[in-house]
């Protein structure tokens, strides 16, 4: 795991590539999926979480037309702060986050797979795809029971 360093004077520094990196660096490692942990270079305190929290705070002033957090989703936020019993809210948030990215990364996929195609090749895939699907979940029922199988085409 690559280790940051966070000096009094609020310079981060990586120690991996030995260089002082910015917030845009460390959200950059985050896309890239490169797992990092911050840390207080004199007390060794892990401040991963407050430095994630500060790169996404930034991201939301940035761009005001690409709000993740509405007013009102972080004043409930504060709420289960308060309750006596905390929600799990962390687990379902995670768990719900990485469901939408899969679902966004798999119709990403899918529209560039369209994209590669014609139309027609496009429809053959499908409907292969489709008589693989129903070959597995119908298998050896086909044919049974539905005398209109047998009659296809007749009057």
């Amino acid at each position: 795991m690559r280790v940051i360093r966070k000096y009094a004077n609020r310079r981060l520094y990586d120690t991996e590539q030995s260089r002082y990196v910015t917030l845009e660096d460390l959200r950059g490692l985050v896309l890239d999926d490169v797992a990092f942990r911050v840390e207080d270079a004199k007390s060794g305190e892990d401040l991963t979480r407050t430095i994630l929290l500060t790169i996404i705070i930034e991201q939301e002033q940035a761009d005001g037309e690409a709000e993740v957090f509405s007013n009102d989703l972080l004043a409930q936020f504060i709420r289960v702060y308060d309750m006596a019993k905390p929600l799990p809210l962390a687990r379902y948030l995670e768990q719900g986050t990485r469901l939408m990215m899969e679902q966004q990364k798999h119709m990403q996929d899918q529209w560039q797979q369209a994209m590669r195609h014609t139309p027609m090749e496009l429809m053959r895939e499908l409907a292969e795809e489709n008589m693989r699907f129903w070959q597995q979940n119908l298998g050896g029922q086909a044919g049974k029971g539905h005398k209109d199988d047998d009659d296809s085409g007749k009057s």
